[in-house]
This record gives structure tokens, C-alpha cells and sequence, in this order.
């Protein structure tokens, strides 16, 4: 079984036609000889679609020695929610996504997708993949496409793949070819072909990435639709605000490191309540700084700005108590892209020029 650095697709993870049985599985002679020692492919309870401890994964560098490119990794991906897997360029992500496909191998650690210790190939029939970029050939139709891949997984089902064409709404374009498609129908003939063998868990990098609004809203109804089935969605994407919209819980890796984790409705406690004053004592607006308020000044009056948790409440009462005016008080949600600034920030200011090892072994 071959892969490439880009573009694999679903493909990467079929047996050979005729060959579905667990016996016609092609495994690396590594996880051969493991599993005949009892080390690979054992399952274990479903706890979780996702679940990694301590994983690591090291490269020698040349200059640097040995570089953790991910490190001790902690994950917990529940079965059955949209996860978003979130960090800068070269941050760690695609070398965990890899591992957790079995592309490549961690250095030490362990990791369980779906029960199964990752490299465990049985896994790869309920599990499906789609790349930021994944390669078609421009000259097949969407069912040329779609019967392709459906042979790998020994699928000849007309009904199904009409039906998935029907699901993605491209059965009115089925005469177009690849070549012909937009930006929108491309991500959303992945999606139809990452739905062939009916996986439990998918994994979907970028797929709004590039996209207009209106192809925006199309793949965030087919993602949310995936949820509401019980399967699992893990995302890596760069569109915070898309983020924000799906997923369930989230993930922020940076420099090989989980700096955060989990669901997204606790991480983005805090927000900041924007009162907006006049006739204010300088005493009071001393005061105030001293109490975690940024106070701004304004052509006219003051705007506070006081996080929630330093009672606001108490900071209007403390206006009104020294005579001052309060304009308007506005509460101001904290967002997924605050967090993730806050979170990245502290770690990036020592960022290695020429970029990460990551994105040099990619």
C-alpha cells in the first residue's frame, strides 16, 4: 500500500478489490510481527472515537539533534460530536492526523481510534479521510468518481451513489466532469465519496476552506447532518468562525504541545462587559484599573472595559455611587479567535525561522 505526502484520499485506506476479508488486508511487515506478539491490533472498550496518551512523534535533526514534532500527546474525542482540531502552521497537526490514520507511526505513546490501536488496519473500513486538496481525475464525471472509489471498497451500488449525489446536491450535474466543477461541487464530491463505505468517524481537513458564503453554508449543514447520524467528525481548519459554528469541543496545539482542550462552551467563559461612562471621578477610574478594568478614554466619557467574572455589576454600582453617568453597557462574548490568540501568543514569539520541522518532513 503506497501513500504521498498530499492529496490522499479515501483511497489510501481500501483493501485490495477482492479482497474485503481480514485476510486481504496488507499491513506493514512492523505491524505483522507485532500483532503476532500480541502488541498491535488488540481492541479495547469503546470509550471514545478518539483516544490518544502520551503520543509522541520525533525526527533527527541535522542541526538540532532530536525534535519532538509532537509531543505527549493528550486527546479525547467523544463518539458522535464535531471536533475541532486547531493550531498555526506547523503546528503538530498533520503529523497527528497521520499517526491517528496510520501513515505514519509515533515514536512512542499510544493512541485508539474507535477501540483499535492505531496501525490496527481492520479500522480503515469505518474510518474516512478527506484532504484539503484531494485529487481526482479531471476528466471523470461525479458518478465516475464515486463508482471508482465505490470498487475499492467492493461497492457497486448505482441507488447508493445516486443517492449520495442526491445528498450532496450534485444529481443534477451528473454529466459535468471535474474540470467543470467549483470550488463548492469539488468539497462537496469529497464529501459524497468520504461517505461511500458509510464510516462511523470522519476525518475532514480544511473543508470550507476557499469557499463563498453560500458554499460556506451548504458544507456546515452536510457537516452538522453527519452529527445528527451519530457519527464523528474530527476538523482540522483554519476558519475559526466556522469552527465556532459546529463543533461540540475543540483542541489547540501548538509547537507539538496541547495547550487547550475542551468543550467550547466552557473555554469561552470570560467574555468582557463594555460600559460605556462620563462625569467620573479620576480617583474612581484609578481605582478601577487597580480592579482588572481597562479603562479608555473618549472624546467624551470613559469606555471600561471589566471582565465578567470582576462583577460589572459592582463597577456601575461604584459609577453611580460617585455621581458619574453610565451611557451604555454592552457584554461583549468571548470568541474562539480571542482564545485561540491568548492560547498561541505566549509560545509563538520563539518561532524557528525557516519554518517548523513539520512543515519541512511534510
Amino acid at each position: 500500500m503506497r501513500y504521498s505526502a498530499q492529496g490522499i484520499g479515501v483511497h489510501a485506506f481500501h483493501p485490495l478489490p477482492g479482497t474485503e476479508g481480514a485476510a486481504g488486508w496488507l499491513s506493514p511487515p512492523w505491524v505483522q510481527s507485532a500483532t503476532h506478539r500480541g502488541l498491535i491490533g488488540g481492541a479495547r472498550p469503546l470509550a471514545a472515537a478518539i483516544e490518544t496518551k502520551k503520543l509522541t512523534k520525533s525526527y533527527k535533526s541535522r542541526t538540532a539533534g532530536k525534535i519532538n514534532v509532537v509531543e505527549a500527546l493528550d486527546l479525547h474525542v467523544e463518539e458522535g460530536e464535531i471536533f475541532g482540531f486547531l493550531g498555526p502552521n506547523g503546528a503538530g497537526k498533520t503529523t497527528t492526523i497521520k499517526m491517528l490514520l496510520g501513515i505514519i507511526y509515533p515514536t512512542s505513546g499510544e493512541g485508539y481510534v474507535l477501540g483499535k490501536e492505531i496501525g490496527d488496519m481492520a479500522v480503515h473500513r469505518l474510518i474516512s479521510y478527506l484532504p484539503e486538496r484531494p485529487y481526482y481525475y479531471e476528466h471523470m464525471t461525479g458518478p465516475e468518481i464515486l463508482k471508482f472509489y465505490g470498487s475499492l471498497f467492493g461497492i457497486n451500488d448505482t441507488a447508493r451513489f445516486q443517492s449520495l449525489l442526491e445528498r450532496v446536491n450534485l444529481h443534477r450535474d451528473t454529466t459535468k466532469t471535474i474540470s467543470q466543477y467549483s470550488k463548492g461541487m469539488q468539497q462537496r464530491i469529497g464529501l459524497a465519496q468520504s461517505l461511500i463505505n458509510d464510516p462511523k468517524l470522519l476525518f475532514l481537513d480544511e473543508p470550507t476552506g476557499g469557499l463563498d458564503p453560500i458554499a460556506h453554508r451548504e458544507i456546515r449543514d452536510l457537516i452538522l447532518s453527519f452529527r445528527d447520524e451519530g457519527r464523528t467528525v474530527f476538523i482540522s481548519s483554519h476558519e475559526l468562525s466556522e469552527v465556532e459554528l459546529i463543533c461540540d469541543r475543540v483542541a489547540i496545539i501548538n509547537k507539538g504541545v496541547i495547550e487547550a482542550q475542551g468543550k467550547l462552551t466552557e473555554l469561552l467563559k470570560g467574555g468582557r462587559i463594555e460600559i460605556t461612562v462620563d462625569n467620573v471621578p479620576e480617583a474612581l477610574l484609578s481605582d478601577l484599573r487597580i480592579h482588572d478594568a481597562n479603562v479608555r478614554t473618549l472624546p467624551t466619557g470613559y469606555l471600561l472595559d471589566v471582565p465578567e467574572e470582576a462583577d460589572p455589576n459592582g463597577v456601575i454600582d461604584a459609577v453611580r455611587n460617585a455621581k458619574g453617568t453610565v451611557i451604555s453597557v454592552v457584554p461583549r462574548r468571548k470568541r474562539l479567535e480571542d482564545l485561540f490568540v491568548e492560547t498561541i501568543k505566549p509560545r509563538s514569539s520563539g518561532m524557528m525561522e525557516g519554518g517548523s520541522v513539520e512543515e519541512k518532513t511534510q
